[in-house]
């Protein structure tokens, strides 16, 4: 049994624009990372930098431009490790539809439920990046 944490969000602005702040380095640092690397193609390898401690790695297990990109976790810890997290884009006329998923939990623990919290409040840091520009510096993010 595996447990999966799902969010949905519009945000006003183009599939390509949201693709592109989460995929490319230059935007994940803006509303994510302290630092990562990586180019949006399949099996490319991220590094997914938050602090020494918090040094991973990942692979992109699916890539489909302005519509999809996911990413299996590689090198984390033990609750991340299994995981695999991704954005599915839908064009609408209100903007983009974001699906976010982050499936493949070994348990339901409190690792799980502060990601699921987190990643909440990020893809709202997400939201206000497109939509107004805004950028909480690294040390001020949840």
């Amino acid at each position: 049994m595996s447990f999966n944490i799902y969010h949905n969000l519009v945000i006003n602005t183009s599939p390509k624009e949201v693709f592109d702040a989460v995929t490319l380095p230059k935007h994940l640092d803006n509303w994510w990372t302290l630092k990562s690397s990586g180019k949006p193609e399949l099996h490319a390898e991220y590094n997914l930098n938050f602090t020494d401690e918090y040094d991973w790695y990942c692979k992109v297990s699916q890539v489909k431009p302005n519509e999809s990109f996911h990413l299996k976790m590689t090198k984390s810890d033990d609750d991340w490790n299994p995981t695999t997290f991704g954005f599915d884009l839908v064009d609408t006329k209100n903007g983009t539809l974001l699906k976010f998923s982050h499936v493949n939990w070994l348990k339901e623990n409190n690792e799980f439920k502060n990601s699921s919290f987190c990643w909440a409040m990020l893809l709202n840091d997400l939201k206000n990046y497109l939509e107004e520009g805004k950028i909480v510096p690294f040390d001020e993010r949840n």
